[in-house]
């Protein structure tokens, strides 16, 4: 392999992804109630040791769907994400203390995760301003007269998508309504892992419908699949 051919190779084995993956670390899932989730690179976490994670999202997934996985298996110890209610486990742990819940608007979650991404230093939100559940511990600020609260950028250190294709430099494509918050995903991590159903060689995607470039994306990892009818049993 050419020295021109290697810098665009980011392709690693699934079990090399715990090579990023640590005690202790801020990890973010794209996905969507699972839809979007990465299950390949979810069974290598499981498979480890790795615990004490700080997990942002937009849900806690389902029991024994996507990130639902994590929480049940006590692997987090803090969540960000929008709700938990698909995921009863994820309720009882936070009410016996065993989980930290942050909660965050749908619309702001995602604003937050982009404002990262594109290195803004916070987002100045409205929505929620009068509840203790968002507004607790948050700066506020008056702008024109009206009052903001201060949301501050999420950033993770390990940022993981699932995308349907990729070729070998990680410009990325998502499966419909996969794309949902796995492009800004893919922009807010010190390191971003693609697990991808089909990759190809490099100059075989039409530039004008590559959904997440690949400057954004350190690894891609070839997916597994999952066995939804087992899941869902």
């Amino acid at each position: 392999m050419n020295n021109l051919q290697n810098r665009f190779h980011k392709m690693i084995k699934s079990t090399d992804v715990m090579s990023y993956v640590q005690n202790d670390m801020t990890i973010m899932f794209g996905g969507f109630g699972g839809v979007g989730t990465a299950p390949t690179v979810i069974e290598e976490i499981l498979k480890s040791d790795v615990n004490g994670l700080t997990l942002i999202c937009n849900d806690a997934g389902f029991p024994t769907i996507g990130v639902g996985k994590l929480v049940c298996e006590q692997r987090i110890k803090k969540l960000i994400a929008s709700h938990i209610g698909s995921n009863p486990v994820a309720g009882k742990q936070m009410n016996d203390g065993i989980l930290e819940v942050e909660f965050s608007p749908q619309g702001t979650l995602v604003e937050r995760i982009r404002a990262a991404g594109v290195g803004i230093g916070g987002v100045l939100i409205d929505v929620g301003i009068e509840t203790d559940v968002i507004c607790v511990g948050k700066q506020m600020i008056t702008l024109s007269g009206k009052t903001f609260l201060v949301e501050t950028p999420l950033e993770a250190d390990v940022s993981i998508v699932y995308a349907k294709k990729a070729d070998e430099f990680g410009n990325l494509l998502y499966d419909k309504s996969a794309r949902n918050t796995n492009p800004l995903v893919a922009m807010a991590g010190k390191v971003t892992i693609a697990e991808v159903e089909e990759i190809v060689p490099l100059g075989e995607l039409n530039p004008d419908s590559i959904m997440t470039p690949g400057v954004f994306v350190n690894y891609i990892v070839q997916s597994k699949g999952v066995n939804w009818k087992w899941v869902w049993e």
